[in-house]
């Protein structure tokens, strides 16, 4: 049975996962609002009765912006983590609130989501690891560092979302403010595209840079 998955959106203005089998499927994250990820779904021809729960990364708004609107509107289960509620100022309804702690496996139907922590600003921030029938899939954005957790994992993967953020000297050179590329370069920001290509030195099968359209794993 093939596992799907696609970028919904990626980016400051909003980020989205989707994984999934024939039978059920995850987002992880939901940075934009609740109709544009119904749009976008409907255009990839994907059901969101197929979705069965939302994993959450980190509380930064690009990534929690149409949570609480889409979680409500189709009675989602929310894995996320306490401090991650507290900093995001998130009211979920509380019988769809869940909680994960890292390497512990969440089993979602047929699917399995581990989680690990990651270098990020924010307060209590993971990535995310989505496995079915021997396919695993990385998510992996918003990385500070290359950590022996994001190296590790991304050996285990056939597939990834992975970020490469910026190029060290378009950015040294660019009109962003000191604090701003301070923050990106601070190890607890972004991966720079060198940092990121260091860190896949032993590829999965497929990296799939932001904006994929939903490519098919097989399992061989």
């Amino acid at each position: 049975m093939a596992l799907y998955i696609t970028s919904l959106n990626s980016g400051s203005n909003g980020n989205c996962y989707y994984v999934g089998n024939e039978h059920e499927a995850v987002l992880v994250d939901v940075g934009i609002s609740c109709r544009e990820v119904e749009r976008r779904m409907l255009r990839l021809n994907l059901s969101m009765q197929k979705v069965k729960a939302i994993f959450i990364s980190h509380e930064h708004s690009d990534h929690i912006r149409g949570l609480t609107v889409l979680s409500k509107k189709y009675q989602l289960p929310v894995y996320i983590t306490t401090a991650t509620m507290q900093y995001g100022r998130l009211f979920l309804e509380e019988n769809l609130i869940q909680t994960f702690k890292a390497y512990e496996p969440v089993q979602v139907g047929g699917l399995s989501i581990s989680a690990f922590p990651k270098f990020h600003d924010a307060a209590h921030p993971h990535s995310f690891v989505v496995s079915y029938n021997d396919v695993n899939v990385g998510v992996f954005t918003d990385i500070g560092a290359p950590c022996e957790h994001l190296i590790k994992h991304f050996k285990q993967c056939h597939a990834a979302f992975l970020e490469a953020n910026y190029d060290e000297q378009m950015l040294a050179q660019g009109n962003y403010p000191y604090h701003l590329k301070k923050r990106i370069t601070g190890g607890r920001g972004h991966l720079s595209n060198k940092q990121a290509r260091r860190a896949v030195y032993h590829p999965p099968t497929c990296v799939y840079e932001f904006g994929a359209t939903l490519p098919l794993i097989k399992r061989q």
